[in-house]
Formats: structure tokens, C-alpha cells, sequence
């Protein structure tokens, strides 16, 4: 017997896309922790690619430099987080 295809909705599609291009995690690490067959997240990925670069004019260096530039913030922002947590930790330690 053959199983049933699984229908995703746009917001799925898009958030699936979004988490492959802002974290940098590969397409196939996303796919598994979504549960979603790799090919079919790649595919996902394709189809915003082009239709981004169509719609916006973008070259692929500069989508590619965007894309860096993403991941670079995501984790200058996570490094923040992290030492704004440390922080308070030492104040409260400083205080008591």
C-alpha cells in the first residue's frame, strides 16, 4: 500500500524555508527535526531562492552575502543574550 501525502500549508513552507536560512543549519538537519523528507525541503528552499531573486533583483553573491550576514546577526544576538544573562547573574551574586 502506498502512504497517504502529506499536505503542508504556506506558513509551514515559509517557517520551514526561514529556520534552513537564518540559522544555517543544512537542509537535511531541518528536514529531520520536521519531520519533512529532505528532498522536499530542498525543493522548498529552490522555489523561495528563485522567486526571491526574481521578485527582488538580487545576484546570488548578494543573496549569499545576505544570508551571512542573517546567520552572523542571529548569533552576534544570541552572544548578547547570553552575556546580558550573565550579567544579572553577577549582580544578584554582587548584592546579597
Amino acid at each position: 500500500m502506498s502512504e497517504k501525502r502529506t499536505k503542508y500549508d504556506a506558513e509551514f513552507r515559509e517557517g520551514a524555508v526561514r529556520i534552513v536560512e537564518e540559522t544555517g543549519k543544512s537542509v537535511a538537519a531541518v528536514a529531520r527535526d520536521l519531520g519533512v523528507n529532505e528532498g522536499t525541503l530542498g525543493n522548498w528552499v529552490v522555489k523561495a531562492r528563485e522567486a526571491r531573486t526574481g521578485a527582488k533583483g538580487l545576484s546570488e553573491a548578494d543573496y549569499e552575502e545576505l544570508k551571512r550576514l542573517r546567520a552572523e546577526d542571529a548569533e552576534l544576538r544570541m552572544e548578547r543574550d547570553v552575556l546580558k544573562r550573565s550579567v544579572v547573574g553577577w549582580v544578584k551574586e554582587a548584592t546579597k
